[in-house]
């Protein structure tokens, strides 16, 4: 029999969403997208952004989940019967399979670093050696394999208890203590000897750093910051009852993201400025500089093993939304086929993994159109499939969707004043349209 779960409070939903929201992109990309796109600068526009661009997106994937009532897949059917509209929601879980599959090789990179901090591996390294070790690491076919199948029994183990028993459950402990847990690593990178200097370069807008570049990779990470554009959030909002307000869960859901993209700032700058380390490391900023950062400080192997499970926590949490989808999309939410299909679906995920995982070590002279394996299926999900995804759910409802089915929807369990709706309607017919046409294009290097 067929039945339809749900979020069992609007505060579980709203850490759920968060938490697939907050992920790598908060903690992991968005430190090194600041430290190499002149800092203050990126983070006030990457705020800006985030809130007149990616809330008004998130919206609209609610308002699709929750009036379809369904995964992706059937809410689409539901809401535009006799058309193809219904591939947009495979193309989200086309995209979300593709991306859980090297998304997991990351996860496991943590879970790996997590077994190895117990040893003390980090401990008296140089910068240099700290580099070194993470090449070794992710080199070693063995130790990234079994990381990844270890993170990704996490992910499954959870996401087969369903909605209230396994996601809300997990978020409800996780989210919390990853908010706690960063707070207490910014307390102590705070008090170090010249961490104003990393204050100063992540707070203080220095307006000659603004680019055209800086601009456009500040709208992009506020844009996929929010798990948008692969219909994740169609399902998550699927589970929602209707008398919740849509708008202020989207708005409560932003400005976590926008929070903990603070959080993850007060963390890394003032301890990489206070010793002497520099801001534009990359993408190795975390998994490199981190480790020589904590080797610094009094008690750093304790601060850094509670960084890596926080980093842990937020990759799950973004890890069981993108299973999610796929799994609400094979069982047709019936109770009985979830456990089966969330356990067959990982699976596969982590063997089409594979290939990802050895990218940088046995597989690493192979090629497609110049790109690692893992280098390729990123590229196919944040080049292709979430600005695709996002523009086609953007005309959905701004054209396809009836104007009076998307203003119930929008005023059940809340009122909207009528100019904010007329806001927000204007935004999703044009400006974002627009906007991601924009990012697609120049991602694509076509203009």
């Amino acid at each position: 029999m067929k039945t339809q779960d749900q979020w069992s409070s609007k505060i579980g939903f709203i850490l759920a969403a968060a938490g697939s929201a907050i992920g790598l992109g908060a903690i992991w990309k968005f430190p090194y997208m600041v430290g190499t796109n002149g800092g203050g600068v990126f983070f006030l526009l990457f705020i800006v952004f985030t809130l007149i661009i990616g809330t008004p997106m998130l919206l609209a994937e609610f308002v699709i989940g929750r009036r379809g009532q369904a995964d992706a897949v059937t809410s689409y059917k539901k809401l535009a019967p006799k058309s193809k509209w219904h591939w947009l929601g495979y193309l989200g879980v086309a995209a979300s399979f593709i991306l859980l599959s090297f998304y997991s090789v990351v996860g496991g990179w943590v879970v790996s670093y997590i077994g190895r901090s117990f040893s003390n591996t980090f401990m008296g390294r140089t910068e240099e050696e700290y580099g070194q070790l993470f090449n070794h690491i992710i080199a070693n076919p063995a130790e990234v394999l079994i990381a990844q199948f270890v993170f990704m029994i996490m992910t499954m183990y959870v996401v087969q208890g369903g909605v209230q028993k396994g996601i809300e459950r997990a978020s409800k402990y996780m989210m919390p203590a990853l908010f706690i847990l960063f707070i207490v690593l910014a307390v102590r990178s705070l008090t170090l000897d010249g961490a104003w200097k990393g204050v100063k370069f992540f707070l203080a807008p220095n307006l000659d750093a603004m680019n055209g570049q800086t601009v456009l990779m500040a709208l992009g990470q506020s844009f996929f910051a929010l798990s948008v554009g692969i219909s994740v959030m169609v399902t998550y909002a699927s589970y929602l009852p209707k008398k919740d307000s849509l708008p202020k869960s989207a708005f409560s859901v932003s400005i976590l993201n926008i929070f903990i993209s603070f959080l993850a700032g007060i963390v890394i700058f003032p301890a990489v400025f206070a010793l002497g380390f520099k801001p534009n490391a990359g993408p190795g900023l975390v998994f490199v500089v981190l480790p020589a950062v904590f080797n610094h400080i009094a008690f750093g192997h304790v601060f850094f093993i509670v960084f890596l499970i926080l980093l842990l926590f937020a990759t799950l949490t973004s890890a069981f939304s993108i299973l999610e989808i796929i799994v609400a999309v094979l069982s047709k939410e019936v109770a009985e086929k979830r456990k089966k299909y969330t356990w067959i679906a990982g699976t596969i995920v982590f063997l089409f993994g594979i290939p990802s995982a050895l990218s940088f070590g046995v597989l690493s002279d192979v090629k497609i159109m110049g790109k690692s394996f893992f280098d390729f299926a990123d590229f196919l999900t944040s080049n292709i499939g979430l600005p695709l995804g996002s523009l086609l759910i953007s005309l959905f409802v701004g054209y396809r969707l009836p104007r009076k089915d998307v203003v119930e929807e929008m005023r059940s369990g809340t009122s909207v004043p009528a100019y904010l709706f007329g806001l927000w309607y204007f935004s999703v017919r044009y400006l974002i349209p627009l906007a991601i046409v924009f990012i697609f294009l120049q991602s694509l290097n076509l203009i």
